[in-house]
């Protein structure tokens, strides 16, 4: 049968959806464009800063802020105000600008950082203006604080926690240990600490052992991720537990327990171990969190310390010092003959500050990098104590002696500063006669602390006693202000109201 002439043709519904889809998808299209051109009508925020209500430390030397689309880099420079102030530099990758700080930030501030009138970066390329949603966030630093070990009535071998930023004063320890060394753990939420029984002195050395105490503090850190690539999970912090709470780390039952060394992430011990039964079972033991202790067998030597990236140990062997895996039976990984003693690292590992016995009876101390160079920074005839890196690696400080003329043998010990660019000592701060001294520098680089001990050959029965195993008499805490800045502007030391030995500032 014919069809009617009047009949559609049979394709005309179908044509018609076509055109109509072409027409919409270049409506989307353009106005994609145009969104894309423009930046939408939304103005840009910031989306993350890595710092927003945390507490950071001497090692937190960076932040990065996040932003929801790109930014005009000069307005967001030009407008970004921290106070109070923190100078630093800034670097851009996409939509994340990152600011480095130039100098640790000082502890026990309250700080706060504002972003307004920034453009995005479409308004610089000609689209219209679209100004950053206002941001403010704070952030703090933690508190100036700092333990010690007593040396008068209720507090003498006990360890104190002093908070100079709240002015509070905390005994950790119980009172029936007497206290020889401790090291806080990064966070400053635990301390370890070596301690014998008050009723075991004055052999309380060789019956020393090891315990861990809770500060109470509440870390707040940015987060951090696992260093490991398999593991991209943030780091699980410790449990906070009520400050004093003590507990057994490594009794002294078989084993004396003598030095011992903590590393930079708090998983590992090691512990200077020397048998009861037999003295030529002697040497290193590595304490791992949950596990058994086990020696590094076949790894005998003398002072020691662990790198900061807590898998090796530096210690002094024969003529020189080895650098060891902290693995059973490992072999070394270097060996360096020229020096007998390694004083500290920087905080990355790349630097160490190591001594060279000469045999003049001289010493020297040497900068010595990761990649094999060595520099003298000064050779003396007196004593190299100790040495610490601020955190920028620009100023090595130490504690230093020099002999006194004259016929009788006697070193004066002083604080000084040296300019690792150019190998400059300045000396900070005389200490006349002192025989026992202990200096730490605050993680922000700003004071001093140190400790003018009064020894006595009579008893004590406090226990207390300083490192030529005298009894310790007195002892006072000084504080040292420092401009790291300018090195060559003297300051005078504050005597503190505390009676104490060996202060450390916590992290």
């Amino acid at each position: 049968m014919p069809r009617s002439s009047s009949s559609p043709p049979a394709r005309s519904f179908p044509l018609a959806l076509d055109r109509v889809a072409i027409a919409l998808m270049l409506v989307i299209a353009a106005v994609t464009g145009l969104l894309l051109w423009s930046g939408g009508r939304t103005s840009a925020q910031v989306r993350d800063f890595t710092w927003q209500d945390k507490t950071i430390g001497a090692d937190d030397t960076a932040f990065v802020i996040t932003f929801s689309r790109p930014m005009d880099h000069q307005t967001v420079e030009k407008n970004l105000t921290i106070t109070p102030p923190l100078s630093g530099k800034i670097s851009w990758a996409g939509r994340r600008m990152a600011y480095t700080l130039n100098l640790s930030a000082p502890y026990g501030k309250d700080y706060t950082i504002r972003l307004q009138n920034a453009l995005d970066y479409f308004s610089q390329a000609g689209g219209p203006q679209s100004t950053i949603r206002p941001f403010e966030a704070k952030f703090r630093t933690r508190d100036r604080a700092f333990a010690y070990i007593g040396v008068q009535g209720e507090e003498a071998g006990r360890l104190i926690l002093y908070n100079l930023t709240q002015q509070q004063r905390l005994i950790l320890s119980p009172n029936n240990l007497v206290v020889n060394d401790f090291k806080p753990y990064a966070l400053g939420d635990r301390i370890l600490f070596a301690a014998s029984e008050r009723t075991a002195q004055p052999q309380g050395l060789l019956e020393q052992k090891l315990y861990r105490v809770s500060t109470g503090i509440q870390p707040h850190p940015p987060l951090q991720v696992d260093a490991n690539p398999a593991n991209k999970d943030p780091v699980k912090l410790p449990e906070v537990k009520p400050a004093g709470t003590l507990e057994e780390i490594l009794d002294s039952r078989d084993y004396q327990n003598l030095k011992f060394d903590l590393s930079a992430d708090g998983k590992t011990i090691v512990v200077q171990r020397v048998s009861r039964t037999n003295p030529a079972d002697f040497g290193p033991w590595v304490l791992r969190e949950g596990q058994p202790p086990e020696p590094l067998k076949g790894q005998p030597g003398g002072d020691f310390l662990i790198t900061p990236d807590s898998d090796s140990l530096a210690i002094a062997q024969g003529q020189g010092l080895a650098i060891l895996p902290l693995q059973p039976d490992a072999k070394p990984l270097d060996f360096l003959p020229k020096f007998g003693m390694v004083l500290n690292f920087s905080s990355d590992g790349s630097l160490a500050a190591m001594v060279k016995f000469n045999t003049d009876r001289t010493r020297s101390l040497f900068l010595v990098s990761n990649q094999g160079t060595q520099k003298q920074l000064l050779r003396t005839t007196g004593s190299i104590f100790s040495a610490e890196f601020d955190p920028k690696k620009q100023v090595l400080f130490c504690l230093l002696s020099q002999l006194v003329p004259g016929d009788t043998y006697q070193e004066e010990p002083y604080l000084a500063a040296i300019d690792l660019k150019t190998s400059k000592l300045t000396s900070l701060l005389p200490l006349p006669n002192q025989r026992d001294v202990h200096m730490d520098v605050s993680p922000d680089t700003l004071a001093v602390l140190f400790d003018q001990t009064t020894e006595t050959e009579q008893g004590n029965a406090s226990g207390v006693r300083g490192q030529s195993g005298m009894a310790i008499a007195d002892s006072r805490l000084w504080l040292l202000p420092i401009n790291i800045a300018d090195l060559s502007k003297k300051s005078e030391p504050e005597q503190l109201p505390l009676p104490g030995i060996r202060p450390r500032w916590l992290p």
